[in-house]
């Protein structure tokens, strides 16, 4: 019963930190953002700062006991944020309106809600990112290879 109550308690703390983060200034039009978009306006640091808390949502998830495949597609969103975060401007504008931590936190309660469910969804997603990852590959390193023996050709004197 401590253990629900725990989880419970850590639940809402994560919900509330995930808001303001990405959701707690309005701005005027409607949309929101956090003060983690006000902080990655600091260049390098600030992007850093902003994975660092998020990065605190990804390990209470792992305390309370998410499966890996939950968390590797929590780690990817705060990886998105924080890589596109890097490109002045866009990145932020991107951090902005991405909202990693109000997706982790959402992931987070789906698994405490659904575990069966939200490890399947998961574990497919993760799947298909390493497919992705793979086919990214091959077609880079065929592109890699046809430009490397047209090199070869043009210095071999027409090979």
């Amino acid at each position: 019963m401590k253990a629900r109550r725990d989880a419970a308690r850590t639940r809402e703390k994560l919900r509330a930190l995930a808001w303001l983060l990405d959701s707690s200034i309005r701005l005027p039009g409607g949309f929101r953002i956090g003060i983690e978009a006000l902080i990655g306006l600091v260049p390098f640091l600030g992007d850093a700062v902003g994975v660092v808390l998020s990065g605190y949502i990804v390990r209470e998830a792992a305390r309370l006991g998410v499966p890996r495949s939950v968390l590797l597609r929590m780690i990817g969103n705060v990886a998105v944020e924080g890589l596109v975060g890097l490109v002045p401007i866009l990145g932020d504008v991107f951090d902005a309106a991405w909202k990693a931590n109000q997706r982790n936190v959402q992931l987070l309660e789906q698994h405490l809600d659904d575990p069966t469910a939200s490890t399947r969804s998961s574990r497919r997603l993760v799947a298909l990112v390493i497919v992705a990852l793979l086919v990214v590959m091959l077609i880079f390193a065929t592109i890699s290879a046809f430009f490397v023996k047209a090199i070869l050709a043009a210095v071999g004197g027409g090979g």
